[in-house]
């Protein structure tokens, strides 16, 4: 962690927010049309974290989501829940987890470094498909990733019943596999998808991790994704159980102290 926050500090302390808009509430049919394929994934009572549908039955999140609190261990596929385009309490279709592998390289008692950063991924099998025609799947950004405008969607604390849209934020740089942005991520937005917007419909460019302070400024980390996912694909052909967590995480509901989400750390 010290070192991706000396990084930072040196790389980002003086980064300005140019042309980075605010978040807004995707309170409508209209606004909320494109965006389907994001949704809330609840783990057992209380907790949650942000998803994104990438196949019919694969939703895309971040790896610390998959560990509960309580025990420190992965909570049971029939206790996570995916709620595709969650709004005001009606999902566009709703879904059980069948299986879920969190990425084995992932460290989830390790601190927020750069390389544990690259590896919090995860894939969620669900128990059957999403029809594409109601939920169109969105695609992994496959091109080249330079520092530039991107998007978020996501909940999270206060906002955890509809989805909220940054329509640009910054991506400010990158550290090997880890990148770095000023999007306005909280507490259970780990997992939301950060969008390319290169040609035409967005492509996942990167999923939250976490979040830190540089410079008194709040940044939140993700990671690039096309080699990760083919990785996690093949986890769940093998199912591939990943390390038991032995730390707890910060996130909504289930205790402020005991949950799973997007991180805060200070330098």
């Amino acid at each position: 962690m010290r070192l991706l926050a000396i990084f930072l500090f040196l790389v980002l302390g003086t980064a300005a927010a140019a042309q980075t808009t605010s978040l807004r509430t995707l309170d409508t049919d209209y606004a909320a049309a494109s965006w389907k394929a994001v949704g809330r994934i609840d783990f057992g009572r209380g907790a949650f974290c942000s998803g994104t549908l990438i196949a019919p039955d694969l939703v895309l999140t971040a790896a610390h989501c998959l560990y509960q609190p309580a025990s420190n261990r992965l909570w049971p596929e029939d206790t996570i829940r995916f709620y595709a385009g969650l709004r005001d309490g009606e999902a566009v279709a709703t879904r059980t987890a069948k299986k879920a592998a969190a990425h084995t390289d992932f460290d989830p008692v390790g601190p927020l470094t750069a390389r544990n950063v690259a590896y919090d991924v995860a894939l969620i099998q669900l128990d059957e498909p999403i029809s594409t025609f109601d939920v169109p799947p969105f695609y992994i950004h496959t091109d080249r990733i330079t520092p530039g405008p991107v998007s978020v969607v996501s909940y999270g604390r206060d906002r955890a019943q509809a989805q909220s849209r940054q329509k640009q934020c910054q991506m400010l740089t990158r550290l090997g596999d880890t990148m770095v942005f000023d999007c306005d991520v909280t507490f259970g937005s780990s997992g939301s998808p950060v969008f390319s917007h290169l040609n035409g419909r967005g492509r996942i460019m990167a999923v939250i991790s976490g979040m830190m302070e540089v410079d008194g400024q709040k940044r939140s980390v993700g990671m690039a994704l096309p080699e990760r996912v083919a990785e996690l694909k093949r986890q769940l052909r093998l199912q591939v159980a990943p390390p038991t967590a032995q730390v707890r995480r910060i996130t909504v509901g289930g205790g402020a102290r005991n949950s799973t989400g997007a991180k805060f750390v200070r330098p």
